[in-house]
């Protein structure tokens, strides 16, 4: 990753040739290549790609063979940017191990087939292969240019290479990474006190994922209502879920999650849970009892399950009937928190607040995290011993973590997901609400959905043909838009033109 005007950026040693061009002007970002086929630790450079400010202005393959200088990039171009940040791909190739160049093409089935003889067939992949990304762009073995709607399923809110990211990882990395939960650490204390100072909580728990998360939240939910009531032999310990709630892939988040053909296949799940309409009232009032029910989980946004938004109306509705019956009232904002919605939680825009809340996605900007903040009567009830992680909480992870929350916390980042979330539900609505297959575009801030009237699979696939990386939810009805939070307008509106351009592929496939 280079900066302009880092004080360390240097131009690359040329090897064999004496540099006459002129030294560049103040805030210029540049490369030159002169390097011979030897000189390159002894390998053969095949492709080339270098992207400004997140837009690629120039990408290659063979580029010793097309050019011995790549001319300079001067600050007019971008002279509204108080930092210039650059990401230089270079893929080479060991000359003596590989004799020919393969194809993209090649690289691909190559990867893809070796995955298949290595790896459980747990995922359904796309059949793509990628290797890098900068920004909102990824990149396959071949070359091709990709813009993420997808963000790695919601986790990548700063895109890919973020500088700031980079910088902490790259810091920490080298000081100390892991020491387990047996010592203390500085990270992770600095890193539950940011979240507790800006949220509800009084207290944190570390993990690894959003199902540790919430496999936490019902241990803690059981250990609250025991330590509550120590006089009661059979204190509450059921759970109420919602349909359309995903909540994770281990047996207690399973047994939380409403769609039956992840939790048919490894029953008995863990007992004791009622599904309820999500968002009706008075089913979910029947639902819920005093002296049975531990705890109620929620997710104020669906995701997996379609984009669905709770009302503040019901949400109102659950945190009073949690305190009339005694239960706790768990928000699961996994993949609708930490910005995404143009709040920094979720919850926050309906001025309704939880006793536990679990996070993980985003956080760490891609490496594994994931957090259960609670209230101190929670806290209260939970022991040493109760509960615990190897890996989590480690000096790494925290510290890439702190970066992350220092950027998406900043009131004008959060003003600036809620601007371009609305920008970009009105551009989809104007653009694709008229297509016969639209049945409604939803959802809050960066993260929406297009519901249709057909399977949603041929339009992903013509999309990623074209470019573009999208998801789908629901019961594979609903296409899925979780981009970057750093996503700009221009590249919203790509998204759309794209989206737009692959529409026929749904007429294309009903009529088969």
């Amino acid at each position: 990753m280079i900066v302009a005007g880092d004080s360390r950026v240097r131009p690359p040693t040329v090897v064999g040739k004496k540099s006459t061009a002129p030294p560049p002007p103040k805030r210029v970002v540049f490369a030159r290549l002169l390097l011979k086929e030897s000189s390159f630790l002894g390998r053969r450079m095949t492709s080339l790609r270098i992207s400004l400010n997140q837009s690629s202005i120039l990408s290659m393959h063979n580029p010793l063979q097309q050019l011995s200088y790549m001319p300079r990039v001067v600050k007019s171009r971008y002279s509204k940017s108080k930092r210039i940040s650059a990401c230089l791909n270079v893929a080479v190739e060991e000359e003596a191990r590989v004799p020919s160049v393969s194809t993209g093409d090649e690289k691909s089935k190559e990867v893809m087939g070796w995955e298949a003889k290595v790896l459980v067939g747990t995922y359904a992949r796309a059949p793509i292969v990628l290797e890098s990304g900068c920004g909102c762009k990824l990149y396959d073995v071949a070359g091709k240019e990709y813009l993420d709607m997808s963000s790695g399923i919601a986790v990548n809110s700063l895109g890919h290479g973020d500088p700031d990211w980079v910088r902490a990882v790259m810091e920490q990395a080298s000081k100390l990474t892991h020491v387990s939960n047996v010592c203390y650490s500085l990270p992770q204390v600095e890193l539950a006190t940011r979240l507790v100072e800006g949220s509800f909580a009084n207290r944190v728990f570390f993990c690894n994922s959003g199902t540790e998360a919430n496999e936490a939240a019902i241990k803690f939910s059981r250990k609250f209502q025991r330590h509550s009531h120590p006089d009661e032999k059979h204190p509450a310990t059921e759970f109420i879920s919602f349909t359309n709630s995903f909540h994770g892939r281990t047996m207690g988040a399973l047994a939380l999650t409403s769609k039956e053909h992840y939790r048919i296949p490894f029953e008995p799940v863990m007992p004791g849970v009622t599904f309820v309409e999500y968002g009706n009232i008075e089913a979910t009032r029947k639902a819920i009892s005093g002296g049975k029910t531990a705890a109620v989980f929620v997710e104020p946004l669906q995701g997996e399950g379609g984009i669905y938004s709770a009302t503040k109306e019901f949400l109102q509705f659950l945190r009073s009937a949690c305190d009339e019956a005694g239960a706790l009232l768990v928000f699961d904002e996994v993949q609708c928190g930490l910005g995404r919605t143009g709040h920094l939680w979720a919850h926050e825009a309906y001025s309704v607040f939880p006793d536990i809340m679990t996070l993980a996605k985003p956080l760490a900007g891609g490496l594994p995290i994931g957090a259960v903040l609670v209230t101190e009567k929670v806290a209260s009830a939970i022991s040493p011993g109760d509960h615990g992680s190897t890996f989590a909480g480690s000096p790494l992870v925290c510290h890439a973590a702190l970066a992350v929350l220092e950027k998406i916390s900043n009131p004008s980042f959060l003003a600036s997901v809620a601007k371009k979330g609305s920008y970009f539900k009105q551009t989809l609505i104007q653009k694709l609400g008229g297509n016969p297959h639209v049945k409604e575009v939803r959802g809050s801030g960066l993260i929406l959905g297009i519901e249709l009237d057909v399977p949603a699979s041929p339009l992903v696939d013509a999309c990623r043909n074209k470019g573009l990386l999208i998801l789908t939810a629901g019961k594979g009805d609903v296409v899925r838009l979780v981009p970057p939070l750093i996503i700009s307008e221009q590249e919203l509106d790509l998204a759309v033109d794209i989206l737009f351009d692959a529409l026929p592929a749904l007429e294309e496939a009903s009529s088969k």
